[in-house]
């Protein structure tokens, strides 16, 4: 057996090693973890977060009907036929992908948010790159070792690992299934979670086996492996005792992300205290084959939001079932969204913002941000713009669904970022979550002329306080950033220089507490 096999079959196969109990672990003073002196939060909340891994063409999940027929123009080779397009409730200038029948219900029960455009300043499209800023809440053009999750365990069990589990905390603090544990879980200084590597790995760990092996000298290593594993595995028994506790569940469809969602909602109903899971899926990355030719309902994609909505049904079903959907949230998640057009492989290539999906019972339901703009012609250059950044999302799910206080908030997501009306039945909520939907069919920032060759004058309304003025342009890279300050609430103008930027499409984006909106502009020569 090679290294590489044995790090695939090995103990991080289902737990890092710093879990088990300390051993080998040295306890290093980090002024970091002694700066974090508050007590822990008490919570018996659950968040769960679904991987979408390849990057999400989110124009074929959420449909801007208003703009179907530029749409059209710009992907005649993937777009969905506009009378296939689940309407929303309350909706229609926007529909889900006919593939989602299951989570266009959750929308119309109000169990489901859908923000739009989510994404960051300068985004970057290599996978790799772009899942490590994801996981880890870093700007796009600086590398950390640590995970926002991660940060935020650390934060709330600074003695980690030394004497866990232990009668307070006796489960782990974070779970995936689905692969190896993602950077996102990733502390300080430790790891913060266990990770199984797939399903029938799990079930191998409940029942005790160790599996079929090859009668081979080879095989006998990994069997020996296995059997070590499963020995030193500090949360075993825990995870065991809390699967088998439960006696019945609901039905889930017979997929990879519905077997893994099953696992997660019996561990959450048998009682584990762990606050975060993982599940993945991956496929995402469509450059070729995303649709049938024959009929663009069909095809890769079609089959992956298939599987994505009935898993999730299903999960928020058994929750009601189990008792326990009062305690869960869950999101979705990818590294990216894809280009506006299509390629010539009935396909789409990396791009930019794509939507979130955030589900259950405690939710505040609807739609959060406006359709995104599409350019008349639109080019391979061209992006969607930046509605929301995902880092507003973690904070909003830190400060009011673990209730985490803002200030610790901020220190977690190393910045401060607005809260986003997300939870709907929460004890600890101190925003505002006023109407989001009370700008609607206003215009809150603007620029005259429009088109223009040099210069512009930027109008935009302010409610009071901080105000966020930022110009993206067609790649979704932060190229200015005109206003960043207080303003006084009422309506502000400043003088915007262009000089620099070359001729073509750009985006302004006003960020004002809740208060946001991105409107197109042109420059011309």
């Amino acid at each position: 057996m090679n290294r590489k096999e044995f790090l695939k079959y090995g103990a991080g196969s289902f737990v890092v090693p710093s879990m088990f109990n300390g051993l080998g672990i040295a306890k290093r003073a980090n002024s970091w973890i002694n700066s974090l002196s508050s007590a822990i939060v008490d919570t018996d909340k659950v968040l769960v977060l679904v991987r979408l891994d390849g990057g999400n063409d989110g124009l074929n999940t959420v449909i801007p009907l208003d703009q179907y027929g530029r749409l059209t123009m710009a992907r005649e080779k993937v777009i969905i036929p506009e009378n296939k397009v689940l309407r929303l409730d309350g909706l229609d200038q926007v529909g889900l992908h006919p593939a989602m029948g299951k989570m266009r219900d959750l929308y119309n029960e109000g169990k489901l948010k859908i923000i739009r455009s989510v994404g960051y300043p300068n985004p970057n499209y290599s996978h790799f790159r772009s899942t490590d800023i994801w996981m880890t809440a870093s700007d796009s053009d600086e590398i950390i070792v640590s995970g926002w999750a991660g940060r935020y365990l650390q934060n709330e069990f600074p003695n980690f690992p030394v004497d866990f589990p232990n009668e307070d905390m006796p489960d782990p603090l974070s779970l995936e299934i689905g692969s190896f544990l993602s950077l996102a879980f990733q502390g300080p200084t430790n790891a913060m979670g266990m990770s199984i590597s797939d399903p029938s790995d799990f079930y191998e760990l409940i029942g005790g086996g160790i599996g079929e092996v090859p009668n081979t000298p080879a095989g006998e290593k990994l069997a020996h492996v296995r059997l070590i594993k499963r020995q030193s595995n500090a949360y075993g028994q825990v995870v065991k005792d809390a699967y088998e506790s439960v006696n019945s569940q609901g039905e889930y469809p017979d997929t990879f992300l519905g077997e893994q969602l099953k696992i997660v909602s019996r561990l959450i109903a048998g009682g584990l205290k762990t606050r975060i899971y993982m599940v993945n899926i991956g496929g995402f990355d469509t450059h070729d084959r995303q649709v049938d030719p024959a009929d663009h309902t069909r095809g890769f994609h079609a089959e992956l939001l298939r599987e994505v909505s009935d898993a999730i049904a299903a999960f928020m079903e058994d929750l009601r079932f189990q008792g326990t959907d009062k305690r869960v949230v869950g999101m979705t998640f990818s590294e990216f969204g894809r280009r506006i057009i299509s390629n010539f492989s009935d396909g789409t290539d990396h791009g930019a913002a794509a939507p979130m999906f955030v589900f259950g019972h405690e939710i505040e339901g609807g739609m959060l941000g406006e359709n995104p703009f599409i350019p008349l012609n639109a080019t391979p250059a061209d992006n969607l713009p930046m509605q929301y950044d995902f880092r507003s999302v973690y904070a909003t799910m830190l400060q009011d669904w673990f209730c985490l206080p803002s200030d610790e908030v901020q220190l977690v997501m190393r910045n401060d970022f607005p809260i986003l009306p997300l939870i709907a039945n929460s004890d600890c909520v101190s925003t505002s979550t006023r109407d989001q939907y009370r700008n609607a069919g206003q215009t809150i920032i603007s620029a005259y002329p429009n088109p223009f060759t040099e210069r512009t004058t930027i109008s935009f309304q302010s409610d009071g306080g901080q105000c966020l003025v930022q110009v993206f342009n067609a790649h979704g890279q932060l190229v200015a950033t005109p206003a960043h300050g207080a303003y006084a609430m009422g309506e502000h103008q400043l003088d915007w220089d262009s000089e620099t930027l070359p001729a073509g499409h750009y985006h302004l984006r006003l960020q004002n507490g809740l208060l946001q909106q991105v409107r197109p502009v042109l420059k011309v020569r």
